[in-house]
């Protein structure tokens, strides 16, 4: 399957500044979609599961601020750039002390825009990678660079290639539910929309297996119902 291009949720009420971002996000490879407010842009980030949101200050019904704050508490990894026509210092360190990855001040240019949109996405594939190369896992000891698990009884099993990095993304991201769209986009490289597949189910029965880590009381990968997968204990350095 086709890797997909990177998806991106444009929240602004602006209509003519809505359709100048999207059309300049199209026509350089993104896949953009759009919400008018504050409620609705906040429904579709957690819905859609965007590559990053590009979020206006100052939306009617909510404001961009509490949108991020929402964002943080329920998708603490998603990349968020604020728009806005306010200049004043105290709400870009308001912003960025609340979670934004970026802030923009309009009016800005399409080319640069662009260009933040693009060092964002790169920072934000740069935070899945895990910080060590061998970590531990509810006893197990895992060797990322040699795709192998050691065992609580002592014995070594090794990975596919696959199965090493759903792991792995799982470790780079502990704190939370991450949804079966999300490891088919950044662990399978494929558009999961309007896809429908058993397949990351079968990769986690397969990879629990491995990690003897079966039954109700799983020790590493937990199943969270209508949300996704997560990480069932915190990972350490070895």
């Amino acid at each position: 399957m086709p890797q997909s291009p990177h998806r991106i949720l444009v929240v602004e009420d602006d209509a003519a500044v809505r359709r100048g971002v999207v059309d300049a996000l199209g026509f350089h490879g993104y896949e953009a979609s759009e919400a008018i407010d504050g409620p609705s842009g906040l429904e579709r980030a957690l819905a859609t599961a965007p590559d990053l949101v590009l979020l206006d200050v100052m939306l009617p019904r909510m404001d961009g601020f509490c949108v991020l704050d929402t964002l943080r508490k329920k998708a603490p990894g998603l990349p968020v750039i604020l728009l806005t026509a306010r200049g004043a210092e105290e709400d870009k360190v308001r912003g960025l002390r609340a979670g934004a990855d970026d802030y923009v001040v309009k009016p800005f240019s399409p080319l640069e825009l662009l260009a933040r949109v693009d060092a964002v996405l790169r920072r934000s594939a740069e935070r899945t990678q895990v910080a060590f190369d061998r970590v531990q896992v509810a006893g197990r000891q895992i060797d990322f660079a040699k795709r192998s698990v050691r065992l609580p009884s002592g014995s070594e099993v090794e990975l596919t290639e696959r199965e090493s990095e759903l792991l792995a993304f799982l470790v780079a991201n502990p704190d939370r539910a991450i949804a079966r769209e999300e490891l088919l986009r950044y662990v399978w490289k494929i558009n999961p929309k309007g896809l429908e597949t058993r397949t990351v189910d079968m990769l986690v029965a397969r990879l629990r297996e491995r990690l003897e880590d079966k039954g109700a009381s799983a020790e590493v990968i937990a199943t969270v119902r209508g949300q996704g997968y997560r990480l069932a204990a915190s990972p350490g350095p070895i």
